[in-house]
């Protein structure tokens, strides 16, 4: 056999198999033309579901917050200054890292402790004051699906005493269930750029108070717990040396009134009797002059770790708050509409095509 007849027989077969596509789609076309009208019923169906669907489907309200984040963690000016503190035992601060260092304030936004401050937290809604919390389960219904739990149908939080273990529980249990939700649903942390410092807090929620509010505390409580934290070793250092200079200049002064009240003592000292005067005045004077040297080394010291201190605190400087109207998404009736009648139509036809198969292979 030549290759002449082998490339007539592969066009032949190729040409069988596109007329057998060919049969085969028509085939199918004029079944499902066949079955229009179910497939019409469950377009309509769909429509239906879907209009009712986006009607009773509640708005979104986004509450966002932006705010820049300026965190100066290198010692700078004050490195060698540090190094020869800390050989004198000192510890100025400044030097080294810290606990917040890269996305790990996106996590502390995330993590219970944050949340469960937010959601206690006092607020006033028509000059009454509400928990955050107690809000969160007034707008999601919540006693409504707690209605056959005696312990729960009535809670709120605002008088929950939990001074015993299984009222502490219970209290410890539903927080736990709504931060679980809020960081699955209502809150979003992140850059609104990888090259910016830019940090944009948002909340989503069906009531637009609580997503106004909720954002607004969040991030205050979270931006003071950052800068308390980063600045605390510092705080404390100028403490400390804040303390030793007052102990130290106290000590100071009573040796300079000492040495006052000795000559005043003696106004009228016999010649041969100097030892009344001159050996307690000068250990007077001895002890004043070393306490003006230790002063005035601590002072030094003191205004480093100030300056440390301030070189530590970070700059938080919010662009954007939450301001009423937020904006809201709402999910269009005809949008929904269209969206179920396509999304009926399309699985009306797989069933169909996939009973034809089963019918097929069957027979």
């Amino acid at each position: 056999m030549n290759s002449k007849s082998i490339n007539k027989i592969s066009s032949n077969s190729d040409e069988i198999s596109l007329k057998d596509l060919i049969l085969k789609l028509q085939e199918w076309y004029h079944y499902l033309l066949s079955k229009w009208s179910t497939i019409v019923l469950c377009g309509i169906l769909g429509g239906i579901l879907g209009f009712t669907f986006a009607w009773s489907k509640k708005s979104i309200y986004t509450a966002t917050t932006t705010f820049v984040l300026d965190d100066d963690k290198a010692a700078g000016g004050l490195g060698s200054l540090s190094g020869l503190a800390s050989m004198a035992g000192l510890d100025l601060g400044g030097g080294g890292g810290g606990i917040f260092q890269g996305d790990n304030i996106f996590e502390l936004y995330k993590s219970r402790t944050m949340i469960e401050k937010t959601l206690l937290t006092e607020v006033y809604y028509n000059g009454k004051k509400q928990l955050l919390v107690d809000r969160y389960i007034d707008f999601n219904k919540l006693r409504k699906a707690w209605a056959e739990k005696s312990e729960l149908k009535d809670i709120q939080f605002s008088f929950l005493d939990s001074s015993t273990l299984k009222s502490k529980r219970l209290k410890d249990s539903i927080l736990g269930g709504i931060v679980k939700d809020i960081n699955l649903n209502y809150l979003n942390v992140a850059k609104s750029d990888k090259k910016l410092s830019i940090i944009k807090v948002e909340v989503k929620a069906t009531d637009e108070f609580f997503a106004k509010a909720f954002n607004e505390q969040i991030v205050k409580n979270v931006n003071d717990f950052y800068v308390q934290t980063k600045t605390r070793k510092s705080i404390i250092n100028v403490k400390i040396l804040q303390h030793k200079a007052d102990s130290v200049l106290k000590v100071m002064n009573g040796a300079i009134y000492s040495a006052a009240a000795i000559s005043d003592a003696t106004p009228n000292l016999n010649l041969t009797r100097q030892v009344q005067r001159v050996a307690p005045l000068q250990r007077s004077q001895f002890s004043a002059e070393t306490n003006k040297e230790i002063l005035s080394e601590l002072v030094k010291n003191l205004e480093m770790s100030k300056m440390a201190l301030l070189k530590e605190t970070p700059l938080i400087q919010v662009i954007d708050l939450p301001v009423f109207p937020l904006e809201k998404i709402k999910f269009g009736n005809i949008k929904g509409m269209i969206m179920g009648l396509m999304l009926f139509v399309f699985l009306s036809t797989l069933v169909l095509i996939i009973k034809k198969i089963i019918s097929q292979v069957i027979k």
